[in-house]
C-alpha cells in the first residue's frame, strides 16, 4: 500500500477507513473503556477508527501528533483484548511514567528494563504468564534475546504496540539499529495485530516503518501535525544567555525545558537561571544515572521549574504541563525539533516553543557534519538540517514550513507564530515565482535549488552548457537579483506548498505541485516577504489566551493536587493535568455525577482522588458565592 502525504482533511477518509456501523459492540466497549476508565467523554480525531481497526486485529501505522492521545490508541485496545499487550518503547523514563498513569488509572501494567533487578524483572515475567497484567511495557533490546521468547511463548500475546516507530528508518530522526530487528515479531506472532505508532513521520519514513515491519493490508491513519496550541517563535541571537534568561522568567514559574547542544552549555545555562533565582537543573548524558533520575522525577513533580538538556540525549518525558520549550541551539533536522517542541502543551493549553538563532549555529552544525564519511547516512542529514536551516530563515508562517514539510499541503497562516504576529514586508511575488517555477518546468524538474538558481541568474558553468540549459528562454531573466534573493523566494515557494523537494539518498531536486498550476498561468495573486538577506530580529506581541475559569480556585485545585502527589509519590499530572483542573475551576463540580463529567476524571481516579476537590470547590462556592457558569453535561 503507498503511503502518499495526506493533509488533516484527507485523514478522515484517507487507507482503510472503518466503519463502526458494522460493529456497534466494538464502538460501545471502546466508548466505555474511554468514559470509565480514562474519564474521557469522547474520542479525539482519528483515535476511533484507529482502535476499531486494531480490535478487528487490523495491523496498522498511526502517524499522530504529540498530546492527540496515540496513547490511548492501543491502551483502550490492550482492555479490550483478552490477553497481553506488548509496548516497544525506547525510553526507560517514558516507560515507567506510563505505567505509573496506568496503575492510577486502575490498569494491571509493568514494564521490564535494565533498571530493574533479575528477581524484579523475574516477578513482572511471572504477572505476565500468569495472566495478571494487561500492558507490559519493553525496549526493542529486550525483544531480541533469546531468553525474551522463552518468557513470551508462555504469555498469551493479543497486540503488539511499536512506540516511537520512526526509529526503524534510517530517515527518521532518531534511527536506531535495534529497531530493525522488530520485524520478526509478525512471523512470532502471527495472530497479533501491530500498531506501529510515532509523531514524526514524512513520506520515505512511512514507507520505511511498513516495510521493516512486514504489516499486512495495514490500516494507515496520517492525522494532522499541527499543535495549534503552541506558539512558533524565533529570536536572533544578541546576548543569547541574557535573552533566554529574560524569556524564563517571564514564564513566572512555568515548567519548561531548554535544549542545547553541548553538556558545557547545559550546565552554564542551568547554573545562569539559578543565578536569576529560577529553580532550574542540568540533564545530560555525562551526568551519573542516580542524579538523572532525580532531576528527572524532581521535574516531574514540580519541585524543579526548567530542565537543562542536551538535544542528542533528550529527556522522554511525559509531563503534561511544560508550558515552553526553548531551544539554545539549532536542532539538526526539523523532526527533532518537532518531537521536542511537542513536548510542550500535551495538555492541549496554550504553551511556547522559542528558538533562539543565529546563522553560526546552521555554519558549526554543518562544519561538524561534513567531517563525517561521505555515506548515504550523511547524505540524508545534510538534507534534513538544510531543511532546519531553511525553516529558521523562513519569511513565512511558521507553522506552514513544519506542515508542509511533513506533506500537509496548506496555505493559510496561523496566526501564531513570530511571523504572523510580525509579519516582514510583503511584494506582489507572482512575477517572481513565475520566473522560478518557469524555470524549475525548463530544466525538466531533475535539478536542485542551487541550479536553478544558476540558470536564472545566468551563469555561464560547464554543467549548465552541458545541458545545453544556456539556451532556454529563462537563462538569465533573474541576473538583476542576488543568489540568496532568489534562494529565499524558493524557499518561500517550498514552504507554500508551490514547490516540493524531492530528496533521495544523492540528489536533491525541485518538481512542481498541483497547487503551482494556476500560478504559472497567472490565474491568482501571489504575496511573497520581501527577501531579507540577513536574519531581524523579530519580538511579538502577546496574545492573552481567553480566561473562562476561576483562577483563585485553580491556584487552590493545584495546591492540593501537588499536597496529594507527594502523599502518593507520584507526579502531580498524574492525579489531574491542568487542563482537568481548569474544567473543574470552570463547571466547579460539587457531586459525584458532575465530577464524572470533567474531562480526565475516570472511575477509579473519581474513588481515589476527587472527594477532596469537591470539598474545596464546594467552600469556594460558599465563601465567593461565584458566578460559575451552571453544570452541563459535556
Amino acid at each position: 500500500m503507498s503511503v502518499s502525504a495526506h493533509s488533516a482533511e484527507h485523514a478522515e477518509t484517507a487507507k482503510s477507513a472503518v466503519d463502526f456501523s458494522q460493529d456497534s459492540a466494538l464502538k460501545t466497549t471502546a466508548l466505555e473503556k474511554l468514559n470509565s476508565v480514562f474519564g474521557y467523554q469522547s474520542f479525539r480525531k482519528g483515535q476511533q477508527e484507529v482502535i476499531h481497526a486494531a480490535l478487528n486485529k487490523q495491523d496498522s501505522l498511526v502517524v499522530m501528533a504529540t498530546g492527540n492521545g496515540k496513547s490511548l490508541c492501543y491502551q483502550i485496545p490492550a482492555l479490550c483484548f483478552s490477553g497481553l499487550t506488548l509496548v516497544i518503547s525506547p525510553l526507560i523514563s517514558l516507560m515507567k511514567d506510563q505505567v505509573d498513569q496506568l496503575l492510577t488509572n486502575g490498569i494491571a501494567a509493568d514494564y521490564l528494563n535494565s533498571t530493574q533487578t533479575f528477581e524484579q524483572q523475574q516477578q513482572v515475567q511471572s504477572m505476565a504468564m500468569s495472566g495478571q497484567l494487561k500492558l507490559l511495557y519493553l525496549s526493542p533490546e529486550k525483544i531480541t534475546t533469546q531468553s525474551f521468547f522463552h518468557f513470551i511463548s508462555q504469555c498469551q500475546v493479543s497486540f503488539i504496540a511499536i512506540d516511537e516507530a520512526h526509529c526503524i528508518s534510517q530517515w527518521g530522526h532518531d534511527f536506531r539499529p535495534e529497531y530493525t530487528q522488530l520485524g520478526g515479531l509478525k512471523s512470532c506472532f502471527p495472530d497479533a495485530p501491530i500498531m506501529a505508532l510515532t509523531a514524526t513521520a514524512d513520506e520515505t519514513t512511512r514507507r520505511d516503518i511498513l516495510f521493516h515491519l512486514k504489516l499486512q493490508t495495514p490500516h494507515i491513519y496520517i492525522g494532522s501535525f499541527d499543535r495549534p496550541n503552541i506558539r512558533y517563535m524565533l529570536v536572533e541571537k544578541f546576548k543569547p544567555m541574557e535573552q533566554l534568561c529574560q524569556f524564563v522568567l517571564g514564564q513566572k514559574g512555568k515548567s519548561g525545558i531548554v535544549y542545547c547542544n553541548s553538556r558545557n552549555k547545559v550546565e552554564r545555562i542551568a547554573e545562569s537561571l539559578r543565578k536569576k533565582g529560577v529553580a532550574a537543573q542540568a540533564y545530560h548524558a555525562g551526568m551519573d544515572n542516580a542524579l538523572r533520575e532525580r532531576v528527572q522525577r524532581d521535574f516531574q513533580r514540580d519541585n524543579v521549574q526548567v530542565v537543562v538538556a542536551t538535544i542528542a540525549f533528550g529527556m522522554g518525558i511525559n509531563k503534561s504541563n511544560v508550558r515552553f520549550v526553548a531551544h539554545f541551539d539549532l536542532p539538526r533536522s526539523i523532526e527533532a525539533y518537532y518531537q521536542e517542541t511537542g513536548r510542550a502543551g500535551r495538555d492541549d493549553l496554550p504553551a511556547e516553543a522559542v528558538l533562539f538563532y543565529e546563522p553560526a549555529d546552521y555554519a558549526w552544525l554543518q562544519k561538524m557534519l561534513l567531517e563525517k564519511p561521505e555515506t548515504p547516512q550523511r547524505q540524508i542529514e545534510q538534507h534534513k538540517l538544510q531543511a532546519i536551516g531553511e525553516f529558521a530563515e523562513s519569511q513565512t508562517c511558521r507553522r506552514l514550513v513544519l506542515l508542509n514539510y511533513f506533506g500537509e499541503m496548506r496555505q493559510t497562516p496561523c496566526n501564531n507564530c513570530d511571523i504572523c504576529l510580525d509579519p516582514p514586508k510583503k511584494y506582489n511575488g507572482l512575477i517572481d515565482a513565475q520566473k522560478v517555477m518557469s524555470a524549475v518546468y525548463r530544466v525538466g524538474q531533475r535539478f536542485g535549488v542551487h541550479y536553478v538558481v544558476a540558470v536564472l541568474r545566468g551563469l555561464q558553468n560547464q554543467k549548465i552548457k552541458d545541458n545545453g540549459h544556456d539556451t532556454l528562454s529563462v537563462f538569465g531573466i533573474g541576473k538583476d537579483r542576488s543568489k540568496e534573493y532568489w534562494q529565499s523566494v524558493i524557499r518561500q515557494l517550498v514552504h507554500l506548498g508551490l514547490l516540493r523537494q524531492v530528496v533521495d539518498q544523492y540528489n536533491s531536486t525541485l518538481q512542481l505541485t498541483e497547487n503551482a498550476k494556476p500560478v504559472l498561468r497567472g490565474e491568482c495573486e501571489l504575496e511573497l516577504a520581501t527577501p531579507r538577506i540577513s536574519s531581524v530580529i523579530t519580538r511579538t506581541a502577546e496574545k492573552s489566551a481567553v480566561v473562562n475559569y476561576d483562577k483563585d480556585l485553580f491556584a487552590r485545585l493545584r495546591f492540593l493536587r501537588k499536597q496529594i502527589a507527594d502523599k502518593e509519590n507520584i507526579p502531580p499530572y498524574i492525579v489531574f493535568n491542568d487542563a482537568t483542573l481548569q474544567e473543574m475551576a470552570q463547571y466547579q463540580p460539587t457531586t459525584a455525577r458532575e465530577m464524572l463529567q470533567i474531562n480526565g476524571v475516570g472511575s477509579i481516579k473519581l474513588e481515589r482522588f476527587a472527594q477532596p476537590f469537591m470539598t474545596i470547590i464546594r467552600e469556594h462556592k460558599a465563601a465567593h458565592r461565584t458566578d460559575a457558569p451552571a453544570f452541563e453535561l459535556h
